[in-house]
């Protein structure tokens, strides 16, 4: 093509200064637009002086070679992009090979790029799926590799170098390059990882250990949380390269030991994935005292050290003294959030007489608690929102009156702004009828008086108990052992058990609202000018001339086979505010009948017979 553009050129079309760049264009077939971006060399047109470009957005582009001599760099061919562009499915199958392809584009950006980079270029043409997976492989492809560094920072730049340099040498510069403890930590875990494929791992140990020993001195009372994390890197390297401890070297017991130090907050310095190895060696150094320590720190410590915490204390047997210290902070509402918030998102079966109303009261009170403080968390106010199960798991089992309380203490809480409150309020109504006029402030006819007797009153109370303090724990009980048989697809234990749950809810929601409604009644010399509960009418039937009895009494008090009726049955409607010699019309027995009230009198009266059973 070079002497294509000459011609042009001589036939003054293009000027003899863009020749070079037009060759280097054509040749490479591929370019770059600082606007338009990466550009694939469709057709040269030496006719009319153009080049047509594909670019992302603008396919078959025409351009005219000088303003492309001038605004366009070319692309070599064995670029990432290039590749990409020329034969995309041989650079998909150069991804199982992670280095490889890592290379290929370390290359393109002249040795080196950025872990953004390197993903902005793969992703998604060549790496459609789990690029975080991929990226981890091809990272420790080039942690073995001696010609790749592989920084810790993800802004830093992976470098490819052509000499090569063994895992072991490239740690031990960088331990030894590393600034502050802290750094050297990195550097030390990198060489735990890599143990394997270290030439000589008693050597580097030794120089590793007799670097870490005097900054671990220089640490243990300034900054204790870095000096536990050195000695938990310093002894697991020792231990892979099986040497003997140093005489007089610091250990974790006397760093625990030293005087000032706040347990849970030296813990809350040490990254989390050592967070379990601080609390073993907390409780190995002082076997005696670790349980109580451990009780003590719960409340002061973040959500996800308290799982830890819990975590030690159920393994080792002490689930009950872990429950006291749950169950205290809870009733006293002192509780923190975040003890609140690993709570609320543990609730498993172990601390199922725990986990109820008072809990979210707690949950109030502790977001309340946290407004007059500096550094407030909003983690349990985002944790309630998003768990739609909470509000209706903690109050499933609860009392209608403790649920109306904690409807009406949610509808005060000043933590919620008005709409995140009314979605709230909205779950409980949900999963609580009855307390629907609590939240609307208007009593809805469903919400109107049902008038009962005394003993039918307490018939529904103690089914009532019996539903809330046997049946639904008992039914939460079988769910949790069908769940132990594993895969709930095929466990029908398990969906049988849900489905008794849903049926035990609806129940336990009809009871909680017909006994909100309730109002008890003794019925006791009632009016008898006209019909009205705690009557006893004497009706005619006109079509039989056969002198009927209806005695009409509270909601629940229907007994048929002693001619007792509600006074919310269609009869009992029916003759309600009749006076004697009206002829009421009613349906009975599946037809309708005419019945004309003969008499009226009161169904008890001081010395009358007591209601039914």
């Amino acid at each position: 093509m070079k002497e294509e553009f000459e011609k042009l050129a001589a036939a003054g079309k293009i000027e003899g200064r863009h020749v070079a760049a037009l060759t280097q264009l054509a040749e490479a077939g591929c370019c770059t637009h600082r606007s338009w971006g990466f550009g694939r060399i469709k057709t040269v047109d030496t006719v009319f002086s153009r080049f047509t470009i594909d670019f992302p957005g603008k396919p078959g582009h025409p351009m005219d070679l000088s303003f492309c001599a001038e605004s366009l760099k070319p692309v070599p061919k064995d670029h990432i992009l290039a590749r990409k562009a020329t034969d995309l499915d041989a650079v998909r199958h150069l991804a199982a090979h992670h280095i490889d392809l890592v290379q290929i584009v370390l290359n393109s950006f002249g040795g080196k790029a950025t872990t953004d980079q390197i993903q902005s270029v793969l992703v998604p043409d060549v790496i459609a799926n789990d690029w975080k997976k991929w990226w981890e492989t091809a990272r420790r492809e080039m942690k073995k590799d001696g010609h790749f560094i592989v920084p810790q920072k993800k802004t830093e730049p992976v470098v490819f170098q052509m000499q090569e340099t063994s895992l072991q040498d490239r740690l031990l510069t960088d331990f030894r390059a590393a600034k502050g403890l802290k750094a050297r930590v990195v550097v030390v875990t990198e060489m735990i990882k890599g143990a394997a494929d270290l030439k000589d791992k008693g050597a580097s140990a030794k120089e590793v250990i007799a670097g870490l020993n005097p900054d671990i001195v220089s640490h243990q009372r300034n900054q204790p949380g870095v000096a536990l994390e050195a000695i938990f890197a310093r002894d697991e390297l020792r231990e892979l390269a099986d040497l003997a401890p140093d005489p007089g070297e610091i250990t974790v017991a006397l760093v625990w030991a030293q005087d000032g130090i706040k347990f849970g907050p030296l813990i809350e310095t040490i990254p989390a994935t050592k967070h379990h190895r601080a609390l073993e060696s907390y409780k190995a150094a002082f076997p005696d005292r670790w349980v109580e320590m451990f009780r003590s720190a719960l409340n002061f410590v973040s959500a996800k050290l308290a799982r830890e915490i819990v975590g030690v204390l159920r393994h080792n047997g002490k689930l009950d003294l872990l429950k006291e210290t749950l169950a205290k902070h809870i009733n006293q509402h002192t509780a923190s959030s975040e003890l609140l918030l690993w709570f609320g998102r543990e609730r498993t079966e172990d601390f199922v007489d725990i986990l109820g109303p008072e809990v979210f009261r707690a949950m109030l009170t502790a977001m309340e608690r946290d407004q007059f403080q500096e550094r407030r968390s909003n983690r349990l106010r985002d944790f309630i929102l998003e768990d739609q199960a909470l509000i209706a798991e903690l109050t499933a089992t609860a009392d209608i009156e403790v649920v109306k309380d904690l409807t009406r203490a949610l509808k005060l809480s000043p933590v919620f702004d008005d709409m995140d409150k009314r979605s709230l309020l909205a779950r409980l109504v949900k999963a609580h009828p009855a307390v629907q006029s609590l939240v609307s402030g208007e009593q809805t006819k469903q919400d109107a008086t049902l008038l009962v007797s005394w003993a039918s009153l307490e018939r529904r109370r103690l089914e009532y108990q019996e539903l809330v303090e046997k049946k639904i724990p008992a039914n939460s009980k079988e769910i949790a052992i069908a769940r132990s048989y594993g895969d709930l697809r095929e466990n029908h234990e398990y969906k049988a058990a849900k489905e008794m749950q849903k049926i035990l809810m609806r129940q336990k929601e009809d009871l909680e609202a017909a006994l909100t409604r309730a109002r008890g009644q003794d019925f006791l010399n009632a009016k008898t000018d006209v019909v009205g509960p705690g009557t006893i009418v004497l009706a005619m039937d006109l079509t039989t001339n056969q002198l009927e009895t209806f005695t009409i009494l509270g909601a629940w008090d229907s007994d048929p086979d002693k001619g007792i009726i509600s006074y919310l049955t269609p009869v009992a409607m029916a003759l309600v505010n009749r006076k004697v010699g009206d002829e009421v019309e009613f349906e009975l027995h599946g037809s309708k009948r005419r019945h004309r009230i003969e008499k009226i009198q009161a169904w008890k009266t001081e010395a009358g017979t007591p209601p039914p059973a």
